[in-house]
């Protein structure tokens, strides 16, 4: 059962919105880090390789994998200790390798090599959890869907739209699900990576450079 949330104010979706809107404007382009071809298979493994480990290195390490194993039946065949030796890099290589083998053979034998399009479907597939089902949901099929990874937690904390302490994934996707207008949360997800790499970063947020600052609780409360 999804639990209740209280009502965001109009105040929050207003400064939701100007948030959207600054983003926007500083990344026209908005698209996933992860290199994945428009192969929703591909997304589904290189969505598991990414968790605890960059998306840098999973797109340099899934060059190597979709060359030896280029189709869906491939890698769900292929042998989990090979899958093993080639995403050692991306770390928890044992427990990635098996779920990625799980659930391509499930994605290929249950559901034909078609992505399922629902969260409960998604969430049935070996290694894939709320994260992971919102950006294939957003990505592959358009639609609403806040992919809370760090960026987005850290961030969305920072500006105001809940506690900082806050850190849990499921409560802060469904904060945002009604701060953000349905169409634009996939992207405004891609947009906080984005952001959080290049302004807001964990250690050291560029805070005098940074265009969210007059929308930003931390940075108010840092300049009174």
């Amino acid at each position: 059962m999804t639990p209740r949330t209280k009502a965001p104010s109009d105040a929050l979706r207003e400064r939701m919105s100007l948030v959207v809107s600054a983003l926007e404007e500083r990344y026209p382009v908005s698209e996933c880090a992860l290199e994945y071809g428009g192969e929703p298979w591909r997304l589904l493994v290189m969505g598991r390789l990414s968790a605890q480990c960059t998306d840098a290195r999973v797109n340099i390490v899934c060059k190597e994998l979709f060359a030896v194993y280029p189709t869906l039946s491939s890698l769900a065949d292929a042998p989990v200790e090979d899958i093993e030796r080639i995403i050692k890099p991306c770390g928890l290589y044992h427990a990635k390798a098996k779920s990625i083998k799980e659930s391509c053979t499930m994605l290929r034998d249950r559901y034909g090599g078609v992505l399922p399009d629902t969260m409960d479907e998604l969430l049935k597939l070996s290694g894939v959890g709320r994260k992971i089902a919102n950006l294939l949901l957003g990505d592959i099929y358009k639609k609403p869907a806040i992919v809370a990874d760090t960026h987005c937690i850290r961030i969305c904390g920072r500006l105001g739209f809940y506690s900082e302490e806050l850190k849990d994934p499921y409560k802060v996707e469904l904060i945002l699900s009604e701060l953000c207008e349905a169409q634009k949360q996939s992207e405004l997800c891609h947009r906080l990576v984005f952001f959080g790499r290049d302004i807001c970063s964990a250690r050291a947020p560029k805070c005098a450079e940074c265009p969210l600052r007059a929308l930003c609780d931390r940075y108010k409360r840092s300049t009174k």
